[in-house]
């Protein structure tokens, strides 16, 4: 694999972005830029397996427009990059179900070297493909997916067409949400998928979860929906965000739990905000909330009725940003929103030392702003020594960069 170092390193990053060509990551992280225009690359949220087991093929997306919603008829292609071959890209498959900020939930089947499952658009509902990238050899299941257990067995997912009516640029257009009127319906909420026989089940109901315990800032007329769904590292749990939204526009939040099958509901956190988080290992999530005395910061939640809420990193973590552990749970790779100059951070946390670690910064130009924004969404190998970023790349749009970060984890 061929990765910039050192001094052409500093020379590559000095060229793209001449403000950072003497940032710490010119120097010390070898980087590159592994997909190009004229078509625009990025592969979304940071919670799914992008790296294949062999760490050889990376999976993107890929379109030929920007700085607008998508229609129902705007088609992106899929595909993955060979980093062994020159980064060559190969087209994989379609989709007309996605968003700007998580895609069409592409990702590589847990523990499989060779299948991948992605979400689309079928006659009357939206649904996934399963396809083996190298045999060619595709099913489609009757259900999209959210996250996907560990196993490789199951998933589970949220209702697209209702996350679109209330958070539009994390649903899907196409299909509108037949509960639209209903502010917590008691027909849809979180689908359990059964990834061998297809069937899928509802486990969840929004009215469910909109009755249990208490709702802060209760009011008349906030309207219920579920978002952020992620399997914990064994695949015996899930997260989910309980989310509402006010006539006025704002929202709300509350961080749950439940079993693979919809049981043992914990409600986790309830004060109402809960942003990014990653489970650490089956019974505790990092997520970024607001708690005394520290106010915003990123806290490591046990999963229990009740359980411990510790803080972490408060002295140096103190921005909102898309967190997950590397395989080695000593680490937290982590990213910023822009700053006052139109550059995100993104960088490590040690745990036992408390020390952060700059991987560098990449520009978010002001066109890359609300719903087509492009956040970084920091995701690493396998082996927790390469990571992928989404960023603008000169005149190339969003491209997705490659860094070597083994200099600072090993």
């Amino acid at each position: 694999m061929k990765i910039i170092a050192g001094s052409a390193a500093a020379a590559s990053l000095g060229e793209m972005f001449p403000s950072l060509a003497q940032a710490e990551l010119a120097s010390q992280v070898p980087m590159r830029v592994v997909t190009q225009g004229p078509k625009h690359h990025w592969f979304g949220y940071y919670d799914k397996l992008e790296f294949d087991p062999t760490q050889r093929y990376l999976l993107s997306m890929e379109v030929d427009f920007e700085h607008r919603s998508p229609t129902p008829e705007d088609e992106i292609t899929i595909g993955m990059i060979d980093l062994e071959d020159n980064d060559r890209w190969i087209p994989i498959g379609k989709t007309t179900a996605w968003g700007w900020q998580q895609g069409c939930m592409f990702q590589w089947i847990p523990g499989s070297k060779s299948k991948v499952i992605w979400n689309a658009r079928g006659e009357n509902n939206y649904i996934s493909h399963i396809k083996d990238v190298f045999s060619g050899e595709t099913k489609s299941i009757d259900s999209p997916i959210y996250t996907v257990s560990p196993t490789g067995k199951s998933a589970v997912t949220a209702d697209f067409r209702r996350i679109n009516d209330v958070r539009p640029g994390y649903g899907y257009t196409g299909f509108p949400d037949p509960f639209a009127e209903d502010l917590a319906p008691s027909d849809t909420g979180i689908f359990h998928i059964d990834l061998d026989s297809g069937e899928t089940k509802m486990i969840i109901s929004l009215e469910q979860i909109a009755n249990m315990g208490t709702i802060p800032d209760q009011q008349p007329g906030i309207k219920h929906y579920f978002n952020h769904l992620l399997y914990n590292t064994d695949g015996s749990r899930f997260v989910f965000l309980h989310r509402w939204r006010y006539p006025n526009g704002s929202r709300k939040t509350r961080m749950i739990t439940a079993k693979d099958d919809g049981t043992d509901i914990r409600i986790i956190d309830d004060n109402g905000m809960t942003s990014h988080f990653d489970w650490r290992d089956p019974n505790h999530i990092l997520a970024w909330s607001d708690h005394e005395p520290l106010g915003r910061r990123f806290y490591l939640f046990e999963d229990a009725n009740d359980g411990a809420i510790t803080p972490v990193g408060e002295d140096v973590m103190k921005r909102d940003g898309h967190c997950t552990y590397l395989p080695d749970t000593d680490w937290i790779l982590n990213d910023t929103y822009p700053d006052k100059n139109r550059e995100q951070s993104i960088f490590l946390y040690h745990v036992p030392t408390g020390k952060t670690h700059e991987i560098g910064k990449v520009p978010s130009p002001k066109v890359y702003t609300g719903e087509w924004r492009c956040d970084t969404h920091p995701r690493h190998s396998p082996d927790g020594k390469l990571i992928v970023v989404d960023s603008p790349y000169k005149d190339q749009g969003r491209q997705l960069y490659l860094f070597d970060i083994s200099g600072i984890v090993e």
